[in-house]
């Protein structure tokens, strides 16, 4: 642990590169930066939850439910930029490994939010939260070694 935090905090010099660059691109210290993240990724569940609380409210229920876990799973996203940096963040997100995942998240996040505001259509509202789930999911397993290949491999057994 105290080898990952010097690495982390720029202190090690014997690895110039990975961590030790997205540590000297922010200015805030590395206990602000875990806050930051915990912060915000409570936040995301919180306004996750919160959806799903609202979404047995009568007649506007599914469209709150779309947009509190819309912005949840946005604030849950956006946390990640505390520990390694907004522009190191953008940048991985955007690696050629994870560029369609990350483009169907933000699709899904944009069309969700179209289908619950300007279309009204509250049952697209909910299909589109699924289909984020999913695609938040591929994302996620693109951060994991293999991890996609994996499922890849797991659903082609389980289909034949």
């Amino acid at each position: 642990m105290d080898k990952l935090k010097k690495v982390l905090s720029g202190q090690d010099t014997e690895d110039r590169s990975g961590l030790s660059e997205v540590v000297e691109a922010s200015t805030l210290s590395w206990g602000t930066r875990i806050k930051g993240f915990i912060a915000c990724f409570a936040l995301g569940i919180l306004c996750s939850l919160l959806g799903t609380f609202l979404l047995w409210v009568p007649r506007k229920g599914l469209s709150l439910f779309a947009v509190f876990y819309t912005l949840g799973n946005m604030a849950s996203i956006g946390s990640t930029a505390f520990l390694m940096g907004p522009l190191k963040q953008l940048k991985r997100m955007f690696e050629p490994t994870r560029l369609i995942a990350t483009i169907l998240v933000l699709l899904c996040f944009a069309l969700t939010l179209c289908s619950a505001f300007w279309w009204h259509k509250n049952a697209l509202a909910l299909i589109f939260c699924i289909l984020q789930s999913l695609a938040l999911t591929w994302y996620s397993l693109s951060f994991i070694p293999y991890a996609r290949d994996a499922v890849k491999k797991c659903f082609a057994v389980c289909l034949t």
